[in-house]
């Protein structure tokens, strides 16, 4: 006689192999979508929500070691115009043909958008420096300073109140 133990475990394992051809049938018939016109998955975004959160973790509550003056956030927007634009748009335009092929669609970051700019700016630093998986955003951790880092991170989080001069250096 068969243990009710052993039927249990044996169904366990049972479900999982299920499950395991199954997810193996869906990815290599072509249920995926790979291209950047498919929709999520399901429970891809609170998924992925959920882990990008926990990985940011207490790094989001991180203040910013320079303020958001007018020359920083100026040096921002140099930084912003040369590695950015071309996925989070410029001011008042609209977004540009290689960010409206992206999935994602990567945020417009500038006016008329809202952009981050209620994010903490310990979470945009973190965003900018490390990127994000599967999203098309890169991490700058090896090709900016970290004053850049912090630079465009507060020229972000400032967006929607910026001088006059600092958006003179977006447009331009």
């Amino acid at each position: 006689m068969v243990s009710p133990v052993k039927n249990i475990l044996a169904g366990i394992l049972l479900g999982i192999c299920l499950c395991l051809v199954g997810v193996y049938i869906f990815l290599t018939r072509g249920g995926m979508p790979v291209g950047t016109k498919g929709g999520p998955l399901p429970f891809e975004r609170s998924i992925a929500g959920a882990a990008l959160r926990s990985a940011i973790g207490s790094a989001a509550e991180q203040p910013s070691p320079i303020p958001a003056d007018e020359t920083n956030l100026a040096a921002g927007a140099r930084v912003f115009r040369v590695q950015c634009v071309v996925c989070h748009g410029s001011l008042g335009l609209p977004p540009t043909a290689i960010a409206r092929g992206m999935f994602p669609t990567p945020p417009q970051l500038l006016p008329p958008n809202k952009g981050v700019t209620d994010d903490p700016v310990g979470e945009t630093y973190w965003k900018v420096k490390n990127g994000i998986r599967l999203t098309g955003m890169p991490g700058f951790a090896d090709s900016l300073s970290e004053a850049e880092l912090w630079q465009v991170s507060q020229l972000l989080l400032h967006a929607q109140e910026l001088p006059p001069a600092v958006q003179e250096v977006l447009r331009h």
